[in-house]
């Protein structure tokens, strides 16, 4: 039994995980109003937000689970990656409990975190070798596991990561924060071939690259007399959109570039390495037609976590806990930051 918290970027989150696999309770605590106003997340904003409500947080998942600190076998937290801020106020939380209680604390992978997402709540058998595709606000990952905590890192981001790319992009259209949601809504009476966005990175490997995408799309969206010095997302947040634009058809063509990127490399780096299956987790695996082009294309099975599961919460780092637990794995209260820490 498994108490885990989460605070690696906006969502103050906290569950009680049983055996690895069932919710006893999941509690998240999101900020997106607050940091909407900003177009993206204000770190100090979000660290001094998760001061205020972790406590509460962490006993509503405790009454909600019906249990107490002394029903407990450990302590997980996210130790990173994340911003550094965030990950402070979970991690000093935690070490505070374990000191109190006895309890032992480890120290949690927030991106292996998000591989265990596809374990929580079910009891379908799962194969090994599998490509995980992590990809969300911070992160585009291409990972390899072959077994439980034995991973090999094939690829990532070289720039901005693919939701990122989504939310500066929103913000270039005028579509609230989170710029995912906010695009695929707007996509859907859009043509996704109305522009010819570059997929950056195909045939190259098992990286990506989004930062060329997005300069694409803000010079299809600016109008002839915004130059260079006034081009960047305040002065376009103003207002400066090119006359007659279909937003829609931006935002489809956009979404449609960044799909087929995503579903070209996960299906290359799955052929090649022998998968069995193919995990997409993160924020931007609730995106309806990234799934839907998977479920067309790929040739083994491919999982996805619940909606609910796909944004940062407690469950999956709880999940991942679990068989750190289980493996051994015991850290001291000198626990720190993490706050780039690769998958390994």
């Amino acid at each position: 039994m498994i108490l885990a918290i989460e605070t690696s970027c906006d969502e103050t989150a906290a569950a009680v995980i049983e055996g690895g696999r069932q919710i006893r309770s999941s509690i998240v605590a999101s900020q997106i109003d607050l940091h909407a106003q900003y177009g993206g997340v204000f770190p100090e904003v979000a660290a001094r937000a998760h001061i205020e409500v972790i406590s509460a947080v962490v006993q509503q998942a405790l009454d909600e689970a019906k249990l107490t600190l002394n029903d407990l076998d450990a302590l997980c937290v996210t130790q990173g990656p994340g911003l550094v801020g965030s990950l402070l106020i979970g991690i000093n939380y935690a070490k505070g409990l374990a000191l109190a209680t006895g309890l032992p604390l480890l120290g949690i992978n927030h991106l292996e975190g998000h591989i265990y997402s596809l374990w929580v709540g079910t009891e379908a058998p799962i194969e090994f070798p599998i490509i995980n595709l992590i990809v969300s606000g911070g992160h585009t990952e291409l990972i390899l596991m072959t077994g439980h905590g034995e991973y090999q890192h094939l690829g990532g981001t070289i720039d901005d990561a693919a939701g990122e790319a989504f939310d500066k992009v929103g913000r270039l259209l005028h579509l609230p924060y989170p710029g995912g949601p906010s695009i695929q809504k707007a996509a859907e009476g859009g043509d996704p071939t109305a522009y010819d966005f570059p997929r950056a990175m195909q045939g190259e490997g098992f990286d990506f690259s989004f930062s060329g995408l997005k300069t694409s799309v803000m010079r299809a969206v600016r109008p002839p007399h915004v130059g260079p010095r006034t081009a960047g997302h305040e002065s376009l947040k103003e207002g400066d959109l090119r006359e007659g634009l279909s937003i829609p058809d931006v935002a489809a063509s956009f979404q449609a570039a960044v799909v087929a990127v995503l579903v070209q490399k996960t299906l290359q780096a799955a052929a090649a390495y022998g998968a069995k299956e193919i995990f997409i987790s993160g924020g931007v695996s609730a995106n309806r037609p990234l799934r839907e082009t998977f479920a067309a294309q790929a040739p083994i099975p491919v999982r996805y976590p619940p909606l609910k599961l796909c944004t940062d919460n407690a469950a999956m780092i709880g999940a991942a806990g679990y068989y750190r637990f289980q493996a051994g794995q015991r850290d001291s209260l000198g626990l720190d930051v993490r706050p780039t820490w690769p998958v390994s």
